[in-house]
């Protein structure tokens, strides 16, 4: 797509088109707390700061967007904790979507063997199923249950040949509806400790004391939270737009109408070791000071 910017991992300088690609090499930081899934990517800034420069100078043209390609192991937390809290790369660029890709023909046996693989999918807002065209009949039906399983929310896209329709792909999606009306069977020995909770409330929350709660969920077990999307109803004419990768959180957008005649609050959590029942009793503590109490819409065994 024309006045896109990609940052590759692996490639040099290559000029193509109205693409412009850079090298952003991979780089961890340790911070002094010793966590190491919130890093600063100082080469990440650099070159993303760099595009705003040449902008700004006229060397290229504005730019519609910026697509960051990571490593196949990559855990996308730190690249959005960087844009989020720089104080110049947080008043101009916002984290779209989150893209990940599954080979059809390995994907099941990354999915069961690689933790990382799992919390890319949960982090996801599209999930691109490649190689479908060569995979044996059978394996995108079980991929698409094992996604689903983890991530509901995810939209997925088919690429056989590696093809893919770049305005699908870099659609932003509407608004937090699963991307499915019914459950999809999951393997039954496929075991972790993934559980996706969808949940609503009887009536409007406060929203200072639902960022509260959610503040402390975060500070206690944020790395356990590995993502969470959704409409808040919080009173207003519109809705507050959540969504997060980790403890890793857009800003919350109070959006000025919501994207359809259903008001109700719909917020999606997937986690690691947090069950369903958990964090329903842990908004029911709260529910005097939020003002409405939780209710379970849908909750997903651990895929």
């Amino acid at each position: 797509m024309k006045n896109t910017a990609v940052l590759v991992n692996e490639f040099g300088k290559v000029g193509l088109d109205h693409h412009l690609l850079r090298r952003a090499d991979e780089r961890t930081v340790l911070l002094g707390h010793g966590c190491v899934c919130c890093t600063t990517r100082e080469d990440l800034v650099g070159a993303l700061l760099e595009l705003l420069d040449e902008e700004d100078r006229g060397s290229i043209q504005p730019l519609d967007r910026v697509v960051i390609e990571t490593t196949g192991l990559a855990d996308p937390a730190p690249i959005l904790f960087t844009v989020f809290s720089h104080p110049v790369l947080q008043h101009h660029y916002y984290v779209d979507l989150v893209i990940s890709t599954v080979d059809a023909m390995n994907g099941e046996q990354h999915l069961d063997r690689n933790s990382e693989s799992s919390k890319q999918i949960a982090a996801s807002d599209v999930v691109v199923l490649t190689k479908t065209d060569v995979a044996e009949v059978g394996a995108a039906g079980r991929l698409y249950g094992k996604i689903h399983g983890i991530n509901p929310y995810a939209r997925v896209i088919e690429a056989p040949f590696g093809e893919v329709d770049s305005a699908k792909l870099l659609r932003p999606p509407a608004s937090p509806t699963p991307a499915r009306e019914s459950p999809v069977p999951v393997d039954s020995q496929h075991v972790s400790r993934t559980h996706s909770t969808s949940l609503t409330f009887d009536g409007p929350v406060d929203w200072a004391a639902f960022g509260t709660w959610f503040s402390m969920l975060l500070h206690a077990r944020g790395e356990e939270v590995l993502r969470v999307k959704g409409l808040l109803d919080a009173g207003g004419e519109g809705p507050v737009l959540l969504n997060g990768v980790q403890h890793v959180m857009h800003p919350p957008e109070h959006l000025e109408e919501w994207p359809n005649e259903d008001h109700s609050t719909r917020l999606v959590f997937i986690t690691r070791g947090i069950r369903s029942e958990d964090l329903l009793a842990s908004l029911e503590a709260f529910r005097n000071l939020i003002g409405a109490g939780p209710r379970l819409v849908e909750a997903e065994a651990p895929v």
